[in-house]
């Protein structure tokens, strides 16, 4: 058994770090596509904002000077009333173009932005852009994953877990027992749903977020409107359904009067609490995805730099960044689960926090 266990560890190993080479070597190859040109330097910036940030269409690769990409449908209300059409009709990037009064603004305030042509404002926009996408792609696989989970535990709810459901069981159950549970107490199965969601959640789409290849490579929990969203979740449930023991401690906190009269001091820190909790939230969760991203970008660009200074100095520092992207890429796999690990449980501390009891009912 043990040497069974060992082979198919060994097996497992050589995998992993067979696919890690192999998505390095893809993000070296998408960047060079891009980004390889004898005229013209690397523009270290551009490079990473491009590719971190959102966009009408989702580039797979360049071969030659042709960008392959996939359009994405635009969906504006504007000068025009509703419009609705592809983005390839924008042309590619580099070789953009005018359609129908609209086009895609490459610099300013609403640079990579659809704007109006006559006016240089933004319209009303509904696109799929490639962050959209890519939140459905991430929605639409946890949906399958969790409800053909569901269905066989339906089917044979005294079968032994296999696949899937093996593998997910433990980390539910310890979520759910270690955290959610001790954290909020009594009232935990309100909310175990939303927060479980919310693990699984970021945790699928930090790693598609560090897969270069197509349905992966889309920086979602890197854009903070994403993590905007799931921490003003928090917000609303751990405030509208906390207790009224709960508002009672924000609005006269068991301190001594001195702190709470006439000067509400405690009651300002107390209130300003309450929206610094989901702040924090927010910035943390996008701040070390999008900074992972970033260092792995960065580590790819100094081939290029220093390529274009000499042959040698190319060849040494890729050398060099190759050996430390993949050290990235390891740190960033870790960081994926990390990071949902501590949104999933600070966010139940929070709501726990929401979820205070009255002397009576912690007595019985």
């Amino acid at each position: 058994m043990s040497q069974s266990r060992n082979k198919t560890i060994s097996h497992f190993a050589k995998a992993f770090f067979a696919m890690l080479f192999l998505l390095v070597g893809f993000s070296a190859n998408a960047v060079a596509a891009e980004h390889d040109s004898e005229e013209e330097g690397v523009d270290l910036k551009e490079m990473i904002f491009g590719h971190t940030g959102d966009a009408y269409e989702w580039h797979i690769t360049t071969i030659g000077e042709t960008p392959i990409s996939i359009p994405l449908p635009c969906i504006l209300y504007g000068q025009n009333g509703l419009d609705v059409f592809c983005s390839c009709n924008f042309g590619h990037e580099g070789h953009r173009v005018e359609y129908n009064g609209y086009k895609i603004a490459e610099e300013g305030n609403n640079a990579g932005k659809i704007i109006e042509v006559a006016t240089g404002e933004r319209p009303w926009d509904f696109s799929i852009t490639k962050n959209v996408l890519s939140l459905f792609i991430s929605c639409t696989l946890l949906l399958v994953i969790f409800l053909s989970i569901a269905k066989k535990y339906k089917e044979n709810p005294r079968s032994k877990p296999t696949g899937l459901q093996a593998l997910l069981e433990p980390l539910i159950v310890a979520l759910h027992d270690d955290i959610i549970k001790p954290s909020i107490g009594k009232n935990y199965k309100k909310f175990s749903t939303y927060l479980l969601t919310a693990f699984f959640f970021i945790f699928l789409n930090n790693i598609l977020g560090i897969i270069p290849i197509f349905p992966g490579g889309a920086n979602l929990t890197g854009n903070i409107a994403v993590t905007l969203v799931l921490a003003t979740l928090t917000f609303i449930l751990t405030n509208f359904r906390g207790t009224k023991e709960y508002w009672l401690e924000l609005i006269w906190p068991d301190v001594p009067v001195w702190l709470k009269a006439p000067i509400p001091l405690m009651q300002f820190i107390e209130i300003m609490g309450v929206f610094i909790k989901p702040i924090a939230l927010c910035v943390r969760l996008f701040a070390n995805m999008f900074a992972g991203h970033t260092m792995v970008l960065i580590l790819i660009g100094l081939i290029f730099i220093f390529g274009q200074m000499s042959a040698v100095a190319g060849g040494a520092i890729s050398v060099l960044s190759v050996l430390l992207i993949t050290f990235m890429s390891l740190l960033e796999c870790l960081v994926c689960f990390i990071q949902a690990y501590v949104f999933t449980m600070l966010s139940a501390i929070f709501i726990g926090m929401g979820q205070v009891e009255g002397h009576e009912e912690k007595h019985k």
